[in-house]
């Protein structure tokens, strides 16, 4: 008998570690950009930006779990995932076959530090992404304290070709949402599209345009350490390029019991 421990109980428990989820619906954003919606335990709790592990069979019958951050809001019944499928990625080939009305798996707790609370104050929030990065942003725009906290919020989205560029008529309907209208915040949404000359006014990788002060011209907002707070979520290499910048102008991430200025995720 193999008395070894399964990794997918909870310690000391017998319990699982995660609850059966029903998928309700697919969208293909491009055919390797997706998002999809699951069905969601009441005892599921984020807040937003957050990600959450979840499982699917793999080809060896093994569990295959990534993390994916949480793009629905905290008040939704059901969660909202963005994802870019891997070709022959362990996941991604599971993910690839999921239909509507298939389960997968969802840790029963959610996880990251690329959440607001993790700022000092500051009067303008600045979103910075690319790619898939964009989910926790969407999350956390869909919360209503954060429309109360900032008067200014800057999203930015850096994609290859225009069509990466997901969520965008949700995005423009934000400020009408009845629950984030009454916060008062002004929302500007910057579009960035690297390969396909024309698609957008932007066209560059954020790192060039925040060095030569065209993403804050575009804004109509400086990044100064004063005003701004920073987020940001996507390829490792923007994410670091960006974290010296920031730390040029005085920018600092969060130590314990001490609010910072930036915030990164790391799970990539």
């Amino acid at each position: 008998m193999d008395a070894r421990p399964d990794p997918d109980l909870a310690a000391g428990t017998g319990e699982e570690r995660w609850t059966a989820e029903r998928v309700l619906e697919l969208r293909a954003w491009t055919p390797r950009q997706l998002s999809f919606r699951t069905t969601r335990s009441p005892s599921f709790r984020f807040t937003p930006g957050h990600y959450a592990r979840l499982g699917l069979d793999g080809s060896d019958g093994e569990t295959v779990w990534r993390p994916y951050s949480v793009v629905s809001a905290a008040y939704d019944d059901y969660l909202e995932f963005l994802a870019i499928l891997v070709p022959e990625g362990a996941f991604s080939v599971g993910l690839e076959r999921l239909r509507v009305g298939d389960t997968l798996r969802v840790d029963k707790a959610s996880y990251g530090f690329l959440t607001v609370d993790q700022l000092a104050p500051g009067r303008d929030l600045w979103l910075i992404a690319s790619g898939t990065g964009l989910g926790p942003f969407i999350s956390i725009l869909r919360d209503p304290a954060v429309w109360r906290r900032f008067e200014r919020l800057v999203l930015v989205h850096s994609v290859r070709q225009a069509a990466e560029l997901a969520y965008r008529d949700e995005i423009a309907a934000l400020p009408d949402h009845p629950l984030l209208a009454e916060g008062g915040a002004r929302l500007t949404y910057l579009p960035v599209v690297t390969r396909e000359p024309g698609a957008t006014a932007l066209a560059e990788r954020i790192p060039h345009l925040v060095a030569d002060g065209r993403l804050e011209a575009a804004a109509g907002a400086p990044l100064d350490v004063t005003t701004a707070r920073v987020m940001v979520c996507g390829n490792p290499e923007m994410a670091q390029e960006m974290r010296g910048l920031l730390r040029e102008r005085g920018f600092a991430t969060g130590r314990r019991g001490i609010a910072g200025q930036m915030a990164f995720e790391n799970y990539w």
